[in-house]
This record gives C-alpha cells, sequence and structure tokens, in this order.
C-alpha cells in the first residue's frame, strides 16, 4: 500500500497503532491484530 491509500486527507488514519512500536500499523486478521515488525499480537 502506499501512503496516500492509509492516511486521509488531513494526515490522520483510522488504523491502530503498535503499542510497543509506535509506527508501525497492526495489520487486521479477523480474530486478531498483529505487528510484523515486533510480532505483537491482540486477539479479538
Amino acid at each position: 500500500m502506499t501512503r496516500y491509500e492509509i492516511y486521509d486527507d488531513d494526515g490522520t488514519t483510522d488504523r491502530e497503532q503498535c503499542p510497543r512500536c509506535g509506527d508501525a500499523f497492526l495489520a487486521s486478521h479477523g480474530d486478531r491484530l498483529h505487528c510484523g515488525r515486533c510480532d505483537y499480537t491482540e486477539w479479538n
């Protein structure tokens, strides 16, 4: 994904950021949110 697909016109996004990394987005996998950088996982 390119930057313009992630951010809105005002510079905000609706994606959650990783609480450990702070600058990485969490990927949504249906039953969990996962950070590919540090392997942090939140189960839904």
